[in-house]
């Protein structure tokens, strides 16, 4: 397993960086990032995987967690959350020992670590992950981890949380004498707890000790049991804590509390007032898995540099359960905003492409979605050129209009199937006038709404729909280096009597693109009969392959199809490395393969949510940016949320040529698979397939027919694989009631 971390993170251990800002930590220096459990986001709590990564994967000075538990011998574990069967395989090797317990004057159920000796736990029990979202891979196949197991490691700071004081002491087990008697080669650097005489009584006969004592506080209506007040009253009476403790761990929501829509409130004055009475100030409830504020757009760092790198004030420290990113945070990321973005190349960094503007923001392919897009820094924009019924082109992610405007509910007798673009019913671009069009709404995609993360609800129905030449106007007055231009559908538009290749030819033309020099343009299909259209027509125009399908591989006679009409490539995100359960196993060939070929290669779309993001990344969106920065040596990757690329890039741990004592570092395939228990995965697929020719090449375009009025027939072709809105439901409905008769069968066998 060393062998393992130490190829994972090795790079850590390089010389020290140069001195950066001044913090407004109380101290001056960098905050400290606290591992709760270890790396508690990836492997169970407080095992031993969890620690060990905590230490390889972090800043050479974080500090390793530990929720004290007691066995009923006064052996002392580390394990969150008073009782085990949650988070252990207790309740599976001992079922009869469940209890009831009151707890500050409630009674808990559950199996208890007091009613079992050590030997009773460590020989028997293991550990299991306990939040769904989180691999379960690891289960079972460690045992539960003592404080002297902890010790073992050597860790450069330990932090040990007491949460059940009282309640151990009224089971004759004494926390305080148990911290008492530990070696003194058992550095403690941070003791913390809930109960204020816990604090006061340990403090007392710890007066020559470098340890620092730390009170607690739980949510501000919870009662603490020393001084019977709540612990908001309690937190109106800093100067009281100050004669105690060195500092204070709060909720978050203490210091950035959020309203009622899950946005930013205003900060509190905590931070500040804790620091004028010197006393510092951690926070806890971190973790890269949890839908937090709107304001971060599902970047974890985003977060930790609202806690640390904000104008006002810094807080001394952060509790979270993924340790790697929060040390990225203060390492990297912070005070880098303002950093002038390094020129995308081979020896630098990729070009960053929006996916319709900054989609994950506002709805994608508006004014709004651009102008983001264009403030983050991204280096080329996007518009997925749509034509409407009347022939006018316009943006738009997608040339069914239902999922990404409220066409969906405002021409809902315009719905058809169009089996040459969809199996699915629609709204389509083409069936709808410029005028029609004109009255719709954006509508905001989240694509991951059914697990509840949605995106910037607040925004939901912004912005406005551009048309090509008003989307080209916007880039002309921008700073950006390049536009990317997409066209789909091209031969059935042409059935339709829609030239879509003929409007795009037109519209660059009139807007200057023929003779642009400051800007570089793409054009982008996954159709070679458009590229080989624009080859002769534009010679300076790059064109781009879109490659919908997953290959690990391509063949000689495929790369070379390509190269006679195409410039570059874009492939899915699963084409470039094999997954076995959302764990990476190995990169493919595909990249070197086309680039070998003298082919560019952008990745996409890469999105920050973590439900997006395997295992291997962390659920960190920017270890999948290094990724395919570093490792994959991507030309371009196009994401939603080109703000979280751009600051990476901005970052000093984005120039290897620093040698910075701490980076972020890429996945490594196939490291976490290595440490799973025989048989915890399935048995991995095979590879995708190799790219072939019949892949890539397309058959020519076929001519324009002529535009189709309302009063004229659909076009041969078009008409037979179109149905309307009625017969799709009339469909709908059979399939339905075969669907109820085959669910009854299953019910009554």
């Amino acid at each position: 397993m060393f062998l393992i971390l130490l190829l994972l993170h090795g790079a850590n251990a390089a010389s020290k960086a140069p001195a950066g800002p001044k913090w407004q930590t109380l101290s001056g220096g960098p905050p400290q990032v606290i591992a709760r459990g270890g790396f508690s986001g990836l492997f169970p709590d407080s095992s031993q995987f969890a620690y060990q990564f905590a230490l390889s994967t972090s800043l050479p000075d974080v500090a390793l967690f530990c929720d004290l538990q007691f066995s009923s011998d006064g052996m002392g574990f580390c394990k969150t959350g008073l009782t085990l069967d949650n988070s252990t395989t207790v309740s599976e090797v001992f079922p009869k020992m469940e209890k009831t317990y009151k707890v500050d004057g409630e009674e808990v159920h559950g199996w208890f670590s007091l009613d079992f000796t050590a030997d009773q736990l460590i020989q028997n029990v293991t550990l299991i992950q306990n939040i769904f979202s989180r691999p379960s891979t690891f289960d079972g196949s460690m045992g539960m981890y003592t404080l002297d197991d902890i010790v073992e490691l050597r860790p450069p700071q330990i932090w040990l949380n007491v949460q059940y004081n009282a309640f151990f002491l009224e089971h004759k087990i004494s926390t305080e004498d148990y911290i008492l008697k530990l070696p003194k080669e058992y550095s403690l650097n941070y003791i913390s707890s809930t109960e204020i005489d816990f604090l006061k009584s340990l403090g007392g006969k710890l007066k020559k000790s470098k340890t620092k004592l730390i009170f607690r506080f739980l949510n501000e209506d919870v009662i603490e049991p020393s001084t019977k007040k709540t612990y908001g009253d309690l937190l109106k009476d800093l100067k009281s804590i100050k004669v105690f403790a060195a500092g204070i761990l709060v909720p978050k929501t203490y210091i950035w509390p959020l309203n009622k829509d899950q946005y930013l409130a205003p900060s509190t004055s905590l931070v500040k007032d804790a620091h004028a009475l010197g006393l510092e100030v951690y926070a806890s409830g971190f973790a890269n898995d949890i839908a937090t504020s709107y304001n971060y757009s599902y970047d974890p760092s985003a977060e930790y540099l609202q806690f640390i790198d904000n104008q006002d004030f810094s807080v001394d420290g952060v509790i979270t359960d993924f340790p790697p990113t929060a040390s990225g945070a203060v390492a990297c990321l912070a005070h880098s905003k303002g950093n002038p973005l390094p020129p995308p190349g081979k020896d630098t960094r990729p070009l960053i492409i929006t996916h319709n503007g900054a989609s994950g923001v506002f709805p994608g392919s508006t004014d709004l979605a651009y102008e983001q897009a264009i403030k983050d820094g991204t280096d080329i924009i996007d518009c997925s050129v749509q034509m409407s019924k009347d022939g006018v082109a316009f943006c738009m992610h997608s040339v069914d209009l239902s999922a990404h405007t409220t066409a969906g509910t405002a021409f809902v007798s315009k719905s058809s199937t169009v089996h040459e673009i969809q199996n699915k019913s629609g709204v389509f671009a083409f069936s709808l006038s410029w005028s029609e069009i004109q009255t719709l709404k954006p509508d905001l995609f989240s694509p991951f709404a059914q697990a509840g993360l949605k995106r910037n609800p607040a925004a939901k129905n912004a912005g406005k729909i551009l048309t090509l030449p008003q989307f080209l106007d916007m880039t002309k007055a921008s700073n950006v280096t390049g536009i990317l231009i997409e066209i789909e559908h091209a031969s059935y538009l042409a059935k339709r009597g829609i030239g879509v290749v003929d409007a795009v030819f037109s519209t660059l033309t009139k807007a200057g693109y023929d003779k642009e020099t400051k800007q570089q343009v793409y054009i982008q299909s996954d159709d070679s009969s458009v590229l080989s259209a624009f080859k002769t027509k534009f010679t300076t125009f790059k064109r781009v392959l879109n490659l919908e399908i997953d290959f690990s591989d391509a063949s000689k006679p495929s790369l070379d199809d390509i190269k006679k009409f195409a410039d570059g490539v874009r492939i899915h995100r699963s084409s470039v490395m094999q997954i076995n359960g959302y764990f990476m196993t190995r990169f493919t060939d595909t990249v070197g393969t086309l680039q070998a070929a003298n082919l560019t290669v952008f990745i996409g779309v890469l999105k920050n949510e973590f439900m997006n993001l395997g295992f291997d990344y962390f659920a960190d969106p920017t270890v999948e940016i290094v990724t395919y920065s570093d490792a994959v040596m991507a030309d371009g990757l196009v994401t939603d949320y080109p703000a979280t690329a751009a600051h990476y890039f901005r970052s000093p741990c984005s120039d290897v040529s620093l040698n910075l004592s701490y980076s972020i570092l890429p996945a490594q395939p196939g490291a976490l698979v290595h440490l799973a228990a025989p048989g915890a995965l399935a048995p991995a697929a095979g590879p995708a397939p190799m790219l072939e020719p019949k892949d890539v090449v397309d058959p020519p375009l076929p001519p324009v027919k002529a535009v189709i009025t309302a009063d004229a027939p659909a076009p041969t072709g078009a008409a037979d694989n179109t149905t309307s809105a009625a017969s799709s439901i009339a469909g709908n409905n059979l399939l339905w009631a075969g669907i109820v008769a085959l669910l009854s069968l299953n019910f009554l066998h």
